[in-house]
């Protein structure tokens, strides 16, 4: 089966009058390379269910039919959604079947607008402007996913990715470990879109395991992780202030966690926080 290259990649999208817009986070991948790299390196078996956010004009989507057992693409663009089938009926007729399209903003579909066939991988080259909360909350809505690559702004990779005690872990870091472990699996440069951004991107791996054990809701233990990093700079103690109701309860829960007051968001684990949102008074 032949991939998009530069080529048809733009006159596919001249025959569509499709001009990438930065409001939806359009960098369409014109690289076929690129494109396998990431198909290989998202280990899939042939049992998958993959779910892509943002296919655009189906790069990536026609790599990924041939090595699973279906494709669910989650497309916000009516124009880009209605096009990839008959994409895909052109380059892989023999593997249409495998394909699903869903016209949603993945930052708000749910389940029930999905096939019943659960997805179990997401794969997907994300916008730019959107790649944390869209992660978040597929992994949130979707338990059956297992594994995730996805290819992001290289700086956002590097917080998603990020082990506490670095200056560049937060919110990200901590969210994305309550769901999973996660890695930094390469990067990506910057002449593999169209049109080229002016940041470099990279690959995130996400291996789904159980969140940690606490008496705490997701809710309750993001609430801490968002009052902690709100103000990064101050101790716990007064970071965690208006959280807890006063300074004194922030440092009776920290306490009460094994937590120092003095120490500072960027140095907890997500069990860390979780033991803090149990033992808020």
């Amino acid at each position: 089966m032949s991939l998009l290259g530069p080529v048809e990649i733009r006159n596919l999208a001249q025959r569509l009058d499709i001009r990438p817009t930065k409001k939806l986070g359009q960098n369409f991948v014109i690289d076929a390379g690129t494109v396998r790299r990431i198909v290989r390196t998202a280990e899939l078996r042939p049992d998958d269910v993959v779910i892509e956010v943002g296919p655009g004009l189906g790069s990536l989507t026609l790599a990924l039919l041939p090595e699973v057992r279906s494709v669910v693409a989650v497309e916000i663009d009516p124009v880009l959604a209605a096009q990839l089938p008959a994409t895909v009926a052109e380059h892989a007729p023999e593997l249409a079947d495998r394909l699903t399209v869903v016209l949603a903003d993945a930052m708000r579909v749910l389940p029930e607008e999905l096939p019943e066939d659960r997805p179990t991988a997401l794969v997907a080259n994300l916008p730019y402007n959107v790649s944390v909360p869209v992660v978040l909350h597929l992994l949130e809505v979707l338990p059956s996913l297992r594994n995730v690559l996805i290819m992001v702004q290289s700086e956002v990779a590097d917080r998603l990715a990020a082990a506490p005690g670095s200056k560049i872990y937060g919110i990200p870091s901590v969210k994305a470990a309550w769901y999973a472990d996660v890695r930094r699996a390469g990067p990506v440069g910057r002449t593999v879109f169209w049109p080229v951004p002016n940041v470099d991107s990279g690959l995130v791996a996400m291996t789904r395991r159980e969140p940690p054990a606490t008496g705490a809701t997701r809710e309750e233990v993001f609430a801490v992780v968002d009052a902690a990093f709100a103000q990064r700079r101050k101790t716990l103690r007064a970071a965690l202030a208006s959280w807890a109701g006063t300074a004194a309860a922030a440092e009776s829960a920290l306490r009460a966690a094994g937590i120092d007051p003095s120490e500072r968001g960027e140095q907890l684990t997500v069990e860390d926080f979780a033991r803090i949102a149990e033992n808020r008074t």
